[in-house]
């Protein structure tokens, strides 16, 4: 059997655990599910395989248009949908929680970093800026020559300032330090996208 388990979570904080040699290691704390099965995607009917699941059954009101269509499974703040990628065989209105995974699995996850505004080249795309001598006196942060002699012209997807972060970030085969399964709390190792509370997606 190839089950790839998923569940949606909210970043929590990061924190640290130390082993019994005493080596700390870095952790983003996850409130991870439980999840509801609210939809079952197939080839024949929608032309791809996937499970649709609900998060978070708080919310106190939901349109018609999704009350008709969870139907008594929920009224649930966040709707997410993964794909089928093993033998993952779930029925709808199926329960899954952290349970479904284990200290020492790979998992991949998905969220969005956090927005940082308009920024420049240096901190957009890491350029080193030019040199504080030799002539130079307001020039220390600019991205030099953009327009070279033989195009005549600045080409396209040339690194310049802009827009930075607040994009769909996946990270994959990521450590699950340890687990709780009475609190819901996945321990992933290191860093992960976004703000505290913000949704992440998790798949084994």
């Amino acid at each position: 059997m190839n089950i790839m388990p998923f569940i949606i979570g909210r970043k929590v904080k990061m924190d640290q655990v130390w082993d019994e040699k005493g080596n700390v290691t870095p952790v983003t704390v996850i409130s991870a599910g439980p999840v509801v099965i609210t939809q079952i995607k197939n080839k024949e009917k929608d032309g791809y395989e996937s499970f649709q699941v609900g998060y978070d059954n708080s919310a106190k009101h939901i349109t018609k248009a999704l009350a008709g269509h969870l139907k008594n499974l929920g009224k649930f703040r966040h709707i997410k949908e993964f794909k089928k990628k093993g033998d993952e065989n779930y029925n709808l209105g199926d329960t899954i929680d952290v349970s479904a995974f284990a200290k020492g699995d790979r998992v991949t996850i998905t969220g969005w970093e956090k927005g940082r505004g308009f920024q420049g080249v240096v901190k957009r795309h890491g350029f080193h800026g030019g040199p504080k001598t030799h002539g130079q006196k307001n020039r220390l942060r600019s991205p030099g020559s953009i327009g070279p002699t033989a195009p005549q012209r600045v080409m396209k997807g040339k690194k310049m300032a802009g827009r930075m972060g607040n994009e769909r970030v996946t990270l994959r085969k990521v450590e699950v330090v340890d687990i709780d399964k009475e609190k819901n709390i996945l321990l992933i190792k290191g860093p992960v996208p976004g703000n505290a509370k913000n949704i992440l997606l998790i798949q084994k």
